[in-house]
């Protein structure tokens, strides 16, 4: 480090070396003469570009030599222009972009290189920058509105997302990732989500792939990928305040307030710094555990009788919310052919969350990372660093059901309200980290691109002896995993291109793992079909593996289990997903009327279960239970684990249908459809809960069948909008001990009949989630280059949706945005 940052200071002196490069500069606009913000500027053949300011400006810097510039904009037809420049020239290039509907947006989650998204091999929904910045409220939201996903409101501070079913609570199989670091918690591989450190106004991009991607970026890529992108200071300068107030239907306030400022110091240096401060009310809403008591009392002072359960409101519920974040950014380019960048960031997030058996009250939890990142012209190399803390996160869910056993045993309501109401496992702490280290290469030979790397990452969890099998804050669990891959396309010409790929990962518990894909695509002129076969795995997170709550009563199953009759609980294995995808994407006879369209079939097998309940054990690997389980003496070696079961396909379509009016205003609508099947004959494999029969309590789809959304979007040099609205068909969802089901009388689920609005198992059934109908709505005006106002309305009247188990029915969200952009101080 202290040589990179002599290297700096040498080069901020260097006022020779900046003399010898030139600097291109000037104007995007409509043929209208109204600026063009947010356009990219090309270098073609290259990674290097710029993005037009919001008044249409851009300038990027380049070695002497000949280049050609295009220039895309959506909405627009293409333009380019070669240019030669030579040492130490300013060169001022004008760009008119007219009227047309090429698909021109560049993706790189596809490939992990720059491509157009018509002639990616991977389905891609992409959120741009400016989408994001004219909608006041979460910019999540905004994925609501792509094809494919199934989109939830968890409260006002936990958006969540999943692709083509399996969803859970405790959803590991989205790959969440910025800037191509990992975005995922060590211990249990879910998304940051509202724990991330980048905000709003700093995101360039946001591109969400459906179904595996596990060739490029591993295990967990499973069912998607959200990648996020971020600003590059060098073609985002100036500095950004927000004030974000807004109100929930219920009333209550919250507030957000950030700011982001980018510099470029010189032609070789420039930086960015963020920052954010949230807070809010949740949703007002309790929910109801059951309790089985003993020697209790009701609120009238009658006898409770012996083991009969007793609804309860969670016990001493904290509906604040409260984010902090920020990130920093210092970029440093020798040349246009090495750059080198270090980034960090940190955020501390205190919010409920939902999750398998209740709510986590998530408090002051704190996540940090430091990325450095070299690239050159063919490879690029990077080195991050992933860090988790918490002291007093605790599960709502088991705190209540201990206060109320402490009563039950004689001990006052302060007592039973203090340290003793999380002796049974309630509390969770956290203090892991991970390292990451990757290298890639690519190029050109003729014909043929590859793109070919290797990524290793060592995970060290510590939960200071809270909900892992580790002991204290010195005892970490270590986990190693070592992978490759190479991305092989060939242009046969003709439009048509070939794609091979594949990955070889080796696991510390889960050994070797090989992934391949295969795709075909045809590039027409008006847009490209592609066909592709491609597998996915997803690998039990260190929770699934060395998992410790309740006293033992669920333990991680990276071992096995002897039971008592003698026969074993085998260890979990990778689930793995076979995809064949054929899609198209492109205009409809030179029309203003686009089709983006998939067709996909899934083939999973061995399901990573949903914890439950294997029987008593005598043995966890080669280690005597009584070694391992806290609380042996209360459960005498039963244990609840995560097991591997079963095969089932599945097979889905994906529609959006896009018409452009005029570039500045598009109406669209999309509409998915996924459905199963399976095997009920084949009770060995795919009876999950042991009852004799296969059906969809074993499967656990969870995930509807129809899903429409449909909107309409208007950006204009002044005034912007928008107006969305989705239905989402009812359907019942099983989640460990959350469900949210219809009535089936007949059936049983974890013991008890399966009845709406009624108890079930430790929570409470309110019924199926989805069968509503919602809309959003947004307007904005720009007031200048410098200032602008906006309004969004979730959730536009009201209406109470239950969206997700565990957590609030959610209502309306109504957001003020006040944004002031403050130009670039040029360097000189």
């Amino acid at each position: 480090m202290r040589y990179t940052l002599l290297i700096l200071l040498f080069s901020l002196g260097s006022g020779v070396l900046f003399a010898q490069r030139a600097t291109v500069s000037g104007l995007v606009a409509a043929d209208d003469g109204s600026p063009l913000p947010g356009a990219t500027i090309g270098v073609s053949g290259s990674s290097l570009g710029a993005f037009s300011d919001a008044d249409g400006s851009y300038s990027l810097t380049l070695d002497p030599g000949t280049y050609t510039l295009q220039v895309t904009f959506i909405g627009y037809a293409n333009a380019t222009e070669e240019i030669t420049v030579s040492a130490g020239q300013a060169l001022t290039l004008n760009f008119t972009l007219t009227e047309g509907f090429e698909l021109n947006e560049v993706v790189v989650s596809g490939s992990r290189q720059p491509e157009r998204i018509t002639e990616s091999p991977a389905t891609i929904e992409t959120i741009f920058s400016r989408e994001i910045l004219e909608y006041a409220g979460n910019p999540a939201e905004l994925v609501a509105r792509q094809k494919g996903v199934d989109y939830f409101r968890a409260g006002l501070a936990a958006p969540a997302f999943n692709i083509r079913g399996f969803n859970s609570n405790f959803n590991a199989k989205n790959l969440q990732v910025t800037d191509g670091r990992f975005s995922t918690l060590v211990a249990t591989g879910l998304p940051f989500g509202p724990l991330n450190t980048t905000i709003k106004e700093d995101i360039e991009q946001v591109e969400l792939i459906l179904g595996p991607n596990s060739t490029l970026y591993g295990p967990n890529a499973h069912n998607g990928l959200l990648n996020t992108i971020t600003k590059d200071p060098r073609q985002y300068q100036g500095t950004t305040f927000t004030l974000n107030p807004g109100v929930t239907g219920d009333g209550d306030a919250f507030f957000s307030a950030r700011i982001r400022h980018a510099q470029v110091l010189s032609d070789k240096l420039a930086f960015k710094v963020t920052g954010e401060y949230t807070t809010g009310t949740e949703f007002e809403w309790a929910d109801s555990v059951f309790i089985d008591r003993v020697g209790a009392v009701d609120t009238l002072g009658n006898p409770i009788p012996d083991g009969q359960a007793e609804g309860y409101e969670e016990l001493e519920l904290d509906r604040d919310v409260e984010f902090l974040r920020g990130e920093f950014a210092l970029h440093y380019d020798p040349s246009d052919k090495l750059n080198f960048k270090l980034a960090g960031g940190m955020s501390n997030s205190t919010y409920l969350s939902p999750t398998n058996v209740g709510r986590n009250q998530i408090k002051d939890w704190q996540v940090g990372y430091l990325q450095l990142k070299a690239s050159g012209n063919h490879w690029f190399a990077q080195a991050y660093y992933t860090s988790s803390k918490t002291d007093s996160t605790y599960s709502i869910d088991d705190r209540t059901k201990q206060y109320y056993r402490l009563l039950d045993a004689g001990f006052s309501d302060a007592e039973a309200r203090g340290p003793l109401s999380y002796a049974s496992g309630a509390l969770f702490q956290d203090a892991s980290n991970r390292l990451n280290t990757e290298f890639q290469y690519y190029n050109t030979f003729g014909q043929l691109k590859v793109v070919g790397g290797v990524q290793y990452q060592l995970d060290r969890a510590n939960s200071r002896g809270t909900y892992l099998l580790d002991e204290n804050e010195d005892d970490f669990i270590e986990v190693s995993q070592l992978g490759a891959y190479a991305h092989l396309t060939y242009d046969f010409g003709g439009g048509w291109r070939g794609l091979a790929a594949a990955r070889a990962d080796n696991h510390e518990i889960y050994d070797f793992n090989f992934v391949p894909k295969l795709g075909l695509l045809k590039i027409g002129e008006m847009g490209t079909w592609r066909l592709t076969y491609g597998q996915g795995i997803a690998a039990p997170t260190i929770l699934n593996m060395f998992g410790n709550l309740f006293g033992g009563l669920i333990l991680g199953n990276a071992e096995g289990f002897t039971l008592a009759d003698g026969s074993m609980v085998e260890k979990q294995r990778v689930e793995k997903i076979s995809t064949f995808e054929l899609g198209y994407r492109g205009q409809l006879k030179k029309s203003k009327l686009f089709l983006d369209a998939n067709a996909y079939y899934n083939i999973s097998r061995d399901f990573l279960s949903p914890v439950t309940v294997v029987g008593v054990t005598t043995e966890r690997g080669d280690t005597p239970i009584e070694e391992v389980q806290a609380a042996f003496g209360t459960f005498g070696g039963l244990v609840a684990t995560y097991i591997n079961f079963g095969e089932v396909n599945t097979f889905g379509a994906d529609f959006n249908l896009t018409y452009y009016f005029q570039p500045e205003l598009s109406a669209y609508v999309n509409y998915s459809y996924f459905d199963y099947s399976v095997d009920e004959d084949n009770t060995e494999e795919n009876d999950f809960n042991g009852d004799g029969v296969v059906n969809f309590l074993d499967i656990l789809v969870n995930a509807p069948t129809h899903k429409v959304g449909a909107g309409l979007n208007y950006s204009g040099d002044k005034w912007f909008g928008s107006l969305f609205g989705r239905w989402v068909q009812e359907y019942d969802y099983f989640s460990s001990f959350q469900i949210a089901s219809r009535s089936y009388p007949d059936l049983v689920y974890r013991g008890r009949p399966i009845i709406e609005d009624a108890r079930s198992a430790d929570s409470y059934n309110y019924g199926p989630l989805g069968g509503f109908v919602t809309f959003d709505a947004s307007v904005g005006y720009r007031f200048s280059d410098r200032v602008t106002l906006s309004l969004a309305a979730n959730n536009l009247f009201n209406t109470e949706l239950r969206e997700f188990t565990a957590s609030a029915p959610t209502r309306g969200l109504y957001t003020l945005e006040f944004r002031v952009n403050l130009p670039p101080r040029r360097a000189k």
